[in-house]
């Protein structure tokens, strides 16, 4: 009997991981940002920022993307160059 519950527990959690793993990019899709390109002069609302990428090991000017809360508390995601850490002063 007791047997029985642990294959009956494996099997239900087996089906529930495989219903959630199916669900998972669709909401990741849904929720997705589109990235908006930074221009001089561009008014920006930003009230609170959540991630910036990291600066690449370059020496040149790279990307950056910023994601952020404006005060309407809607997401952005704004990309914009910088320059790149990899210039050494020698």
């Amino acid at each position: 009997m007791k047997t029985l519950k642990i294959a009956l527990f494996l099997a239900l959690s087996g089906v529930a991981a495989q219903a959630f793993s199916e669900e998972a990019p669709t909401t990741a899709a849904a929720s997705q940002i589109p990235v908006e390109s930074y221009h001089y002069g561009m008014k920006l609302d930003i009230q609170k920022v959540i991630a910036v990428s990291e600066i690449a090991n370059e020496c040149a000017p790279v990307p950056v993307q910023m994601t952020y809360e404006d005060s309407q508390g809607q997401r952005h995601t704004l990309q914009y160059q910088v320059m790149g850490t990899g210039c050494s002063n020698g």
